[in-house]
């Protein structure tokens, strides 16, 4: 037993040991400067998009298995699995055809990026303003325990992950969002799809967690916020009609109990990187004076949301 292991180790750092010594040789006999410097340069930015691309997604844990595929392929081959080694060389044989049918949907994303540009179409003044309004709807909402589910679109498309509703290409607004999400509207049930700084659609149907680690009390609102995060790198903002408690989802994980301080920074954060700090810091003495009177002013929205809702 020792001997044949012996053997296999043996085996495997002379096949190491051949292959570097082939790829020095090729790259002694072939190597241009140039040419190649700039080959590998566009190959490494190609994969790094992708990668960027493809993060905080599914699509990133089945590259993974596939890696891991193609190491157990080239270990078997080594160690002189045959059988192992011919079953995964007739697997991986596809792996164009694989790697088209596991990610259509990412690499039509992809695709639809790339035709519209790589540069935002909402510029920072609009998304603080957007932002901003999606905190105070949230608050007014938490403080009346009304349910509420928004979602903000950000790199990935969602069009083929979410089931949209009616279509509204509105202005985000704190007075809209209560009016959708008010108990009359036929609307309030789905989930506020936010695209390019835009209200969308409203009462969308997302795709629900499989998840079986959520927190206790977690109904389908939560699951269906985990779910998008999974599959896109939206944001998720949600308030729970049981307890009242605002909660931000992305990328699967759950944050609850926020106020609406902790939103404004987290949101910033998440939708400006590190430019909003700054911001943040500045206008954290405002934030008191912002929410006193939203504070007061239950009743006025609530006599604004049952107009608002019919319309909706």
């Amino acid at each position: 037993m020792i001997e044949l292991l012996w053997q296999g180790v043996r085996g495997l750092v002379l096949g190491i040991a051949g292959l570097l010594a082939d790829i020095w040789s090729y790259i002694a006999d072939n190597f241009k400067p140039v040419q190649d410097s700039l080959d590998l340069l566009l190959v490494a930015v190609a994969v790094y998009w992708l990668l960027m691309l493809i993060r905080g997604t599914r699509a990133f844990q089945i590259v993974l298995g596939l890696m891991l595929l193609v190491a157990a392929s080239l270990a078997a081959h080594v160690f002189e699995l045959l059988t192992l080694s011919w079953i995964l060389e007739k697997f991986l044989a596809s792996a164009v055809l694989i790697i088209v049918v596991l990610f259509q949907q990412d690499l039509r994303r992809a695709l639809a990026r790339v035709g519209r540009g790589l540069f935002p179409t909402v510029s920072q003044r609009e998304a603080s303003q957007m932002l901003e309004e999606i905190v105070r709807a949230m608050q007014v909402l938490a403080r009346r325990r009304t349910g509420a589910l928004v979602v903000l679109e950000r790199e990935t498309p969602l069009d083929d992950l979410i089931e949209a509703g009616p279509a509204l290409d509105a202005v985000v607004t704190k007075e809209l969002l209560i009016s959708i999400f008010h108990t009359a509207s036929p609307l309030h049930d789905g989930a506020v799809w936010i695209q390019g700084g835009r209200i969308a659609h409203a009462g969308c149907i997302l795709p629900l967690t499989l998840r079986a680690d959520l927190p206790e009390g977690v109904g389908t609102r939560h699951r269906a916020a985990v779910g998008i995060t999974e599959e896109a790198d939206a944001l998720a903002v949600l308030v729970s009609e049981e307890t009242g408690q605002i909660s931000l989802v992305e990328g699967g994980e759950l944050r609850t109990g926020l106020d609406s301080a902790e939103l404004r920074v987290l949101l910033r954060e998440r939708m400006a990187g590190g430019r909003v700090e700054a911001d943040s810091a500045q206008e954290a003495p405002a934030e008191a004076s912002i929410e006193a009177p939203a504070a007061a002013e239950p009743e006025r929205g609530t006599a604004a949301a049952s107009p608002g809702g019919s319309r909706a």
